[in-house]
């Protein structure tokens, strides 16, 4: 699946803050990485995080007409 930018912000904060409340780290990261974000973000990459995202489908909207005004 495809995340948009937005998602993307989402999941790796909300598992920043997992990491930094004390939730283990799920992959092996370089010596020194201390930073939830960056360890976040190295989850996300190798697609590790246990988050699920729901989305939500609009109900369909009938389409309108243009007015004559408008059409030409």
């Amino acid at each position: 699946m495809e995340y948009t930018r937005f998602e993307r912000a989402r999941i790796v904060g909300a598992r920043a803050l997992q990491i930094a409340l004390g939730a283990p780290v799920l992959v092996d990261h370089p010596v020194g990485t201390v930073n939830p974000v960056d360890l976040s973000l190295l989850e996300y990459r190798e697609n590790v995080i246990p988050i699920t995202v729901r989305r939500t489908v609009p109900p369909k909207a009938e389409p309108r007409k243009l007015s004559k005004a408008m059409s030409g």
